[in-house]
């Protein structure tokens, strides 16, 4: 890796660190490419992502950044999952730490405050911000169906009686 490639790598590393909500720290003991693939395959779907870099580029794309705090957890072969959901690369890691004993959780960081290992499973935990937009939006929604339907019984109501009377004076 020359030096232009090395600079492109913490301009992006750095640009990732500022738009992200959280960056979790794994080690890598020994994943295997497809372990790995499929690691990065339920990132994506998730709308996170999952990056293998060199820790001394990265902490040289941490300074200046809220997630400074991670200097020290990058150490041996490590790799970042990243999201702008808070939850998201969270919850992926957790599930495939699961799930594997080649992969583990470090810490991590949601902005500048810093994440243990226990920090990052309660993380994990929480509803992602998906699930709680749909929350949001079923508290919202019960009110006006129950309106709908109060308002909409008592013309059922009459429309059966009409009928009722109807069927009376043809019999």
């Amino acid at each position: 890796m020359d030096r232009g490639q090395k600079a492109a790598a913490v301009a992006e590393l750095k640009q990732t660190f500022s738009e992200v909500g959280v960056v979790v720290v794994t080690r890598n003991l020994g994943l295997t490419v497809a372990q790995s693939t499929q690691l990065r395959t339920k990132m994506r779907e998730a709308g996170a992502s999952y990056k293998v870099s060199k820790n001394k580029l990265a902490k040289i794309a941490l300074d200046g950044t809220d997630y400074l705090s991670l200097g020290d957890m990058l150490t041996g072969p490590v790799g970042l999952a990243t999201s702008i959901d808070p939850v998201a690369a969270a919850k992926v890691v957790v599930d495939f730490a699961k799930t594997t004993d080649k992969l583990e959780i470090v810490g991590g960081a949601m902005g500048a405050t810093a994440l243990n290992v226990e920090g990052v499973k309660a993380l994990a935990t929480l509803p992602s911000l998906d699930e709680l937009r749909a929350k949001i939006v079923g508290l919202i929604q019960a009110p006006a169906q129950k309106l709908a339907s109060i308002t909409q019984a008592p013309a059922g109501q009459l429309a059966r009686v009409f009928g009722a009377y109807g069927a009376k004076e043809a019999a």
